[in-house]
């Protein structure tokens, strides 16, 4: 997109078609002037992607942090919230200009965002060098919590390492000696594939094959033959929104779903299984929230989104509340005032939250500490079996907060 083209206004059509373009910035409540006031709204720039491969997570994402806000009646830390929003597209090229915008010209206080790895590795750098608070509601790239950590960047939903770093022992002590890996050629599918790997050979196990595709293509016919050739015991994967939906059904449509056994990263089923159909039943996937948790956080926050917006919570919608959860206990913790910043990043630091997931605390790096249960698709949902691994905790390496 040209210059041009990024500062064109937004008609009232294409609002309502979606067809807004990527970087066009859409406010979504009542502009205001820049919250240079305690009592003056706080700025929320959500970046997300709300068109293209991810436009469901992204959306999921922005009505969860929403809902909490409106619990709130419209206020975090007795502040006033506004929001303006940017549709990122997933496209690492346009992040940086995405996020200079967003934090330059329209002045958000504080950034919430996003689904891609990359992405999110370019709002950390803009972040970083003019201190911006993020809050990072998905993507789980290890080194925005690694050597990229900071004290004003927070992370509400996981590390890629963490993820999936306990099915390698789930895996293996399952009696599963020989795997094939499959995922996307990017950030997040070689980190969330190596976590499993490194646990998987530590317990015994072999990677007999190590297949990807680029990012974001959806042509899997030809590794899903080469995967029936090599006949592993079982095949773990990384592939989320249209992605997984479209890996998950091609699997099945070959038969592979009934002799090796497909397991994988929890977004390989999240969000995505009412699209899957029968083709999901019985993957085994690990991730930190279960549809069936059965804790008094998650009922009601579940009966709360459905209200609002009339379909079933997921964990994108969970991160996303929790992302405003954490805001709110640093804004309360100043009484609102945003400049006092160093008091209200270590209340973030320290906040312990009641969330849909179960406890969530944070690690030195600012990433969640949180269990990381085995679930199954049975009856449309991704039930829990067990916890994986509690209390799991990434462990930041290369992290030096300064």
């Amino acid at each position: 997109m040209t210059t041009k083209g990024f500062l064109r206004p937004v008609t009232r059509r294409a609002m309502l078609s979606g067809t807004a373009g990527a970087a066009t910035f859409i406010a979504t409540s009542p502009l205001h002037s820049p919250a240079i006031a305690q009592n003056a709204p706080l700025k929320v720039g959500m970046m997300l992607p709300y068109t293209g491969t991810y436009a469901k997570l992204g959306q999921f994402i922005d009505d969860g942090f929403r809902l909490y806000v409106e619990q709130k009646g419209g206020k975090l830390g007795g502040r006033d919230i506004a929001f303006v929003q940017v549709d990122d597209e997933s496209k690492p090229e346009a992040a940086t200009d995405n996020m200079n915008r967003l934090v330059g010209r329209e002045k958000a206080d504080v950034v919430v965002g996003t689904v891609h790895s990359g992405v999110a590795m370019a709002m950390v750098k803009v972040a970083r060098d003019t201190k911006t608070l993020l809050i990072i509601p998905n993507a789980g790239a290890n080194d925005a919590t690694g050597p990229a950590c900071a004290p004003n960047i927070f992370r509400t939903s996981f590390s890629n390492w963490q993820s999936t770093y306990p099915m390698g022992k789930v895996m293996a002590d399952a009696g599963i000696k020989n795997v094939v890996t499959i995922t996307w050629r990017y950030t997040a599918g070689a980190e969330m594939i190596g976590a499993f790997a490194e646990n998987f050979t530590k317990n015994g196990g072999k990677i007999v094959a190590d297949l990807t595709v680029p990012f974001p293509e959806v042509e899997f016919q030809a590794l899903i033959t080469q995967i029936a050739q090599l006949k592993p015991d079982a095949v773990f994967s990384f592939f989320a929104g249209g992605g997984a939906v479209k890996f998950v059904k091609d699997y099945a449509a070959a038969g592979l779903n009934k002799t090796i056994p497909l397991y994988g990263a929890g977004f390989l089923t999240d969000g995505t299984i009412e699209a899957q159909g029968e083709a999901a039943k019985g993957i085994r996937t690990t991730l930190h929230y279960a549809d069936n948790l059965d804790n008094p956080a998650n009922l009601a926050f579940l009966k709360a989104f459905k209200a609002k917006t009339g379909k079933d919570g997921d964990i994108y919608a969970v991160q996303g509340y929790d992302g405003a959860a954490l805001l709110d206990i640093g804004l309360t913790a100043v009484g609102g005032d945003f400049n006092a910043r160093d008091k209200m990043i270590a209340a973030m630091g320290a906040a312990k939250i009641n969330s849909p997931r179960g406890p969530l605390s944070f690690n030195k790096a600012h990433n969640p500490i949180q269990n990381i249960y085995l679930r199954e698709v049975r009856n449309g949902r991704n039930e829990m079996i067990s916890i994986a691994q509690a209390d799991v905790d990434d462990p930041a390496r290369g992290c030096k907060m300064t």
